[in-house]
């Protein structure tokens, strides 16, 4: 009997939709599908397929609120992010077709001819979304994929398998010639794991957890499959006694509270410089203890629920004696739903685990710092690498820190990690490879160089 996933809203603990996994059986068959619509669809002429891609962006912007909507009912995220979350993933189509006619190559100087390159499409594309961002993420890896001349199979998170079912029947419903783009729900070590060891799938974009990264990593490996990672983070919240500290403090709460602080970028090691440390913690607590948490269809609410019991439990243990150790704590609704309240906690060791450790949860620490060195340090005190926020008016300063942290993403005077047009990835442990960005085509593309001699045949 084929197993299903059930898809709850987290909100409520209700059941939304059940949804059949695929078993590695069918992961071959749509691999021998994409193959063929993929041949076909690489020698489409790029002015062709860059249309098509436009048209299915156009078809994503008529069904915004209806994505949104599915996405609030099983992520639980406030309806006002996801309807951003459904536009970015237009614009990403949008974006994508624009490249299509520029993945030039080169022409290259060299004696006795020409040379040039070619960038080709490497085939079949596996992409890996997670359950924290579902559209978006799914878009990331599928548009950019699709434009450079692949074809795409998707395998969404089992909790938020809705949204890319739906994105994959608008992109048809668009023009999208069938079985290019497929979607593959199912459990990652069944249906995930076929698709990463399987031979004809070229390469994987995987997004989620570094643990499991490296699982991924290890099987690519064995057959030197092209990968792209983008896993866990601890971003640091820098801020120096020179910022605009009612600024910085005002900013924090939805730099670690955003998405429930299910977000690898989330800014969840807030480090303030020792002499303005009382001040920021007085005008951060009101701004925390602010923060809406409830119905995320609500147009007010601020922040959602968790997505899971068990990531319930997983923030529960960083937090073992909450109400006596927070030195900040919000409000979450009673009741059903996976609600943990807003959380900041204060005279830790920066070894700790929650200082160090990706929580994924609404929990923040805030560590004080002597000097710039020092904040550098604790800054890189972590495995991780993707992404952090340093406040200060001095642009030298600023310069100096964001030469300094080991980040692949830094804001100065802003909490910003993520546009669709600028590159995206991470240091360390967290990640390997860009996203994003003007070379988000090429990087699902092989490059070929071809010399061409202009001298004769010798006599």
């Amino acid at each position: 009997m084929l197993h299903e996933h059930h898809v709850l809203n987290p909100a409520t603990e209700e059941l939304v939709a059940t949804v059949p996994a695929t078993p590695p059986a069918e992961v071959d068959a749509a691999v021998a599908r994409a193959a063929r619509a993929q041949s076909s669809w690489a020698a489409l002429a790029p002015g062709d397929r860059a249309r098509i891609l436009r048209r299915v962006a156009d078809v994503i912007d008529e069904h915004i609120e209806e994505l949104a909507q599915l996405e609030v009912r099983e992520a639980g995220h406030t309806v006002g992010n996801a309807r951003w979350e459904a536009g970015n993933a237009r614009d990403l189509f949008a974006y994508a077709a624009g490249g299509v006619e520029r993945l030039t190559g080169r022409q290259i100087p060299v004696a006795g001819g020409i040379n040039v390159t070619f960038q080709e499409p490497l085939g079949v594309i596996g992409v890996i979304a997670p359950w924290n961002f579902p559209m978006p993420i799914a878009a990331w890896g599928t548009a950019p994929a699709l434009a450079a001349g692949n074809a795409v199979l998707l395998k969404p998170a089992e909790t938020t398998p809705l949204t890319a079912l739906r994105l994959a029947e608008l992109a048809l419903e668009a023009g999208l010639p069938e079985h290019l783009f497929q979607v593959l729900p199912g459990a990652g070590d069944v249906t995930g794991n076929a698709l990463v060891e399987h031979p004809d799938v070229a390469k994987i974009v995987f997004t989620g957890s570094t643990r499991v990264g490296k699982q991924i990593m290890a099987k690519c490996a064995d057959r030197v499959k092209r990968l792209t990672l983008e896993l866990g983070g601890k971003s640091p919240n820098i801020v120096f006694a020179d910022a605009d500290v009612e600024a910085a403090a005002a900013a924090a709460p939805m730099s670690f509270l955003d998405n429930s602080g299910q977000d690898c970028c989330a800014r969840t090691r807030i480090l303030v410089q020792r002499s303005v440390y009382d001040r920021f913690l007085e005008l951060l607590a009101p701004a925390v203890e602010s923060v809406v948490v409830g119905d995320p269809a609500d147009e007010k609410t601020q922040m959602g629920p968790l997505i899971s019991k068990s990531q319930l439990e997983r923030v529960r243990s960083y937090v073992p004696e909450a109400t006596a150790r927070a030195a900040i704590r919000g409000t979450a609704p009673d009741g059903p739903g996976f609600w943990f309240p807003p959380t900041v906690l204060t005279d830790l060791d920066p070894s700790a685990p929650v200082c160090v450790e990706e929580v994924f949860g609404p929990v923040a620490v805030v560590l004080p710092f002597e000097d710039e060195a020092h904040a550098v340090r604790l800054a890189n005190a972590t495995d991780y690498g993707l992404s952090g926020s340093l406040w200060t008016r001095d642009v030298g300063r600023a310069l100096r820190v964001s030469g300094a942290v080991k980040a692949g993403n830094l804001s100065v005077n802003s909490h910003s990690s993520v546009r669709y047009w600028t590159p995206f990835g991470g240091y360390g442990q967290s990640g390997l490879g860009r996203e994003l960005g003007p070379d988000a085509l090429s990087a699902f593309t092989e490059t070929k160089n071809v010399f061409i001699s202009t001298e004769g045949p010798a006599q």
